[in-house]
This record gives C-alpha cells, sequence and structure tokens, in this order.
C-alpha cells in the first residue's frame, strides 16, 4: 500500500418518469430547476408495436415521440422523499407511482466509447482508425499479403465490408466516368482514414456508412472530384480524398457537421482539398466526378434534379440512408432524372443505391 486513499467512483441517483410530448418542456424545466446533472429523452414506446424512429431531424427542429421517457441525474447524496415532493408540486398531474429511482455508478463513458470503438476495414485498401490507435507496424506488409490471399481467419477486424451485403441490378448499363477498380495487387497500399469517435456523425459503424464507403474503395478516384452531400463527420470526403481523389467538397446544413469535417480532414492532412459549404453556398458552376450521398429518403428525393446537375457525364453516384423499401421509388426517381446502371446493394435494414449519371 502506497498510503494513497483510494479514490472512489461517484454514483449518481436517476430519476425517471413517462409522460406525453406535450408535457416535456415544462418537465424539463422543472427537473433542471431542482438540479438534475442531465436529462435524457427516450421514446415511451420503445421495443413496442407502437415504437416510431426519429432519424435525422432538420438544423432547428427538435421532433419528439408521443410519450416520453424522461431520464434525469442527481448527485447520489440527493434527498428522494424531497425531490419527489418538488416534482410532484411542479407537475400535479404526475402520479408519485410513476417516478422511478435507480443508483447508476459513474464510468468513463468516453474512455468505454472509445474502447469499443476499434479499426474498421471497408473494401479491399481502406481502413478507418480512432485516433488514439496506432496501425502494427507491419500494417503494409500484411495488408498487402492479404491483398493477395485473403483476410486470414484467425484476425476478425471489425469489418462489415463483407457482412449481409446483397446486391441486385436495377436498369441501364455501366457509364464510363470514374472506372471501377480491377484485381489488387500487392502494389495497393492500405489507405487510413483516422476519425475521433467524439465527433460522431459517421465513423463507419453504420451500415449506410459502410455502404458508402465500401463503394468508393471499388472506384478509381485519381485526380477526380468528389462530391459529399450530407457530409456529417466528413469521413466520405476524407476517405475519397485518401484513395487518390484530387479534391473534395462536402456539403451539409449543420455547422457542427462542417466543424467535424473540417476538424477530421485537417487530423488526417487532406484540409487543404477539403472544401465545405451549406447547401445554398455551393458555387452554381460546381460539378463533380463521383457524387456520394448518405442522408435520407425523403430528402434523396427532392435532390434528383439537383444531383443530375451537378453530376458530370457518365460520372458514377451512391447515394444511402435508404431503408429497404424505399428504394423502389428512388429508383423511378433517378432513372427519370437521367442516371443509369442503377444497382442496389442491401446490409441489415438498409440499402444503397449506386449507378451512373448518363
Amino acid at each position: 500500500m502506497d498510503g494513497c486513499p483510494r479514490i472512489q467512483p461517484m454514483a449518481f441517483l436517476e430519476l425517471s418518469f413517462t409522460l406525453s410530448a406535450d408535457r416535456q418542456a415544462r418537465a424539463e424545466a422543472a427537473l433542471a430547476e431542482l438540479g438534475a446533472l442531465s436529462i435524457t429523452l427516450l421514446d415511451a414506446e420503445a421495443e413496442t408495436s407502437g415504437e416510431r424512429t426519429i432519424l435525422e431531424p432538420g438544423v432547428g427542429e427538435t421532433p419528439l415521440w408521443p410519450s416520453l421517457t424522461l431520464l434525469a441525474l442527481f448527485d447520489a447524496n440527493v434527498d428522494r422523499r424531497g425531490l419527489t415532493h418538488l416534482l410532484l408540486e411542479a407537475l400535479p398531474e404526475l402520479a408519485p407511482d410513476r417516478i422511478d429511482f435507480r443508483e447508476v455508478a459513474d464510468r468513463d463513458w468516453e474512455r468505454a466509447w472509445m474502447d469499443r470503438y476499434q479499426p474498421m476495414q471497408f473494401g479491399r485498401r481502406l481502413w478507418i482508425y480512432p485516433w488514439n490507435v496506432e496501425p502494427p507496424s507491419d500494417f503494409q506488409a500484411r495488408s498487402a499479403q492479404e491483398a493477395i490471399h485473403g483476410v486470414p481467419s484467425d484476425r476478425q477486424p471489425d469489418s462489415p465490408s463483407s457482412v449481409g451485403a446483397v446486391s441486385t441490378a436495377a436498369s441501364g448499363e455501366r457509364g464510363k466516368g470514374v472506372a471501377l477498380r480491377g484485381p489488387d495487387s500487392p502494389q495497393d497500399e492500405a489507405v487510413i482514414v483516422r476519425l475521433d469517435p467524439g465527433l460522431a456523425f459517421g465513423t463507419g459503424t453504420h451500415p449506410t456508412t459502410a455502404l458508402c464507403l465500401e463503394w468508393l474503395d471499388s472506384l478509381d478516384l485519381s485526380g477526380r472530384t468528389v462530391l459529399d452531400y450530407g457530409c456529417g463527420s466528413g469521413v466520405l470526403a476524407i476517405a475519397a480524398l485518401k484513395l487518390g481523389a484530387a479534391h473534395a467538397i462536402g456539403i451539409d446544413n449543420d455547422p457542427q457537421a462542417l466543424t467535424a469535417s473540417r476538424d477530421n480532414a485537417e487530423r488526417n492532412g487532406v484540409a487543404d482539398r477539403l472544401t465545405l459549404h451549406a447547401p445554398g453556398d455551393l458555387p452554381g458552376a460546381t460539378r463533380c466526378d463521383a457524387l456520394v450521398a448518405n442522408i435520407l429518403a425523403g430528402p434523396l428525393h427532392e435532390l434528383a434534379p439537383r444531383f443530375a446537375a451537378l453530376c458530370k457525364p457518365h460520372a458514377p453516384f451512391a447515394l444511402s440512408g435508404i431503408l429497404a423499401g424505399q428504394d423502389t421509388d428512388l429508383l423511378d426517381r433517378y432513372a427519370a432524372c437521367g442516371f443509369t446502371g442503377l444497382q442496389v446493394t442491401q446490409r441489415e435494414d438498409w440499402v444503397r443505391i449506386a449507378g451512373h449519371r448518363s
């Protein structure tokens, strides 16, 4: 023993109750007034037939579920009886038996997330590494060997690139723009993109991001301009640059996403080749050699004419953020807007549509 007192992890008291969405603002204000350290809103119908998914609200929008469960953290030493009394005074419609308490042990949440976020491989060359993990010293040699013989069965990277993907051709012929890559040779070096998991918006762990990263890895982007519409963390634009693109353009309506993209580009040494814009600020003469958009089916439907104008003739494109079953309408929409060679690839409940501008 070194004589130093052991510091015990701090504990918290979690208070929870369910209420309708129209009472959420008043409940949050009351909890904040009572000293809540954090407040979390959850769908009270989660994992039931009434569950409703909220995927990506617009800027300034806060859509809520009809029925909410509020979780509020307080210091573990707070007086439960007194807290309940004051809460019922602020929310008299709340029945006492609907208020639940439980103790929650503290932990380093950032460290726990970083420990779960491991290197992931997409396609043959592309790897996403958290910024705090260094590749092994023989990384390039091992990657070249695996390009010939495949990934050894005793190494299981956190890679979604070959799991559960099904492709189907839709219509048209392959275009004449950016070429698909042929079989990799031993000279192909692994490409590493480093991300800060704290800047969320897309780190490769979601099937839609994985589908787009694999698509980028399949292209020869040397000297090309790639447009990433809905860039989020910038992972797709940065991957395109690391895979050989001369220039990438990132578009997002969320200023925080543009900040995350800029920070990640600087971390990867490609900030000088990445241009970032809000949708309304994109110069009218902008044209790209390849376009990728990982957003949602509704905006993708609306943006089809816009994407047709942004793509050069024969430019390849890929769309994701699309739930299985939403692709039929989008295939018709993009075919009508001049896109050909349309193919659908599914992973889990999500799909990617890829093809070429005519």
